[in-house]
């Protein structure tokens, strides 16, 4: 029954495409011809609307975009500077420590 379902779909699609068709080949008067005209362009100008809205979204989403490349190279440089920090302050705990050791050494013999 599912493919009996789905061929009688095809059969319907392929009948819509056939008589869409037919209507466009069978216009034979000059009303007929405005009226496709009109249909026409008002398809044409539904089209350039959602046009402008997608391009409008694009713009906002690259503009987002932009943003938070941003913010994400500046959090990355701020890693950086607190990994430096960190780095920096290892060194001066082992100098201290490294001082420590020297001194208890020196103070053994």
């Amino acid at each position: 029954s599912a493919q009996i379902a789905d061929l009688q779909q095809k059969l319907l699609d392929a009948d819509n495409g056939d008589r869409a068709k037919q209507r466009w080949d069978s216009i034979a008067t000059i009303l007929e011809a405005k009226c496709a005209l009109k249909y026409l362009l008002g398809e044409l100008v539904s089209s350039k609307v959602q046009e402008s809205k997608l391009q409008s979204s694009l713009e906002q989403s690259q503009a987002s975009c932009s943003d938070m490349q941003k913010v994400l190279m500046e959090e990355r440089n701020h890693i950086a500077e607190l990994e430096t920090e960190f780095q920096n302050q290892i060194l001066v705990q082992e100098q201290q420590h490294q001082e420590k050791v020297n001194h208890s050494s020196w103070k053994f013999w």
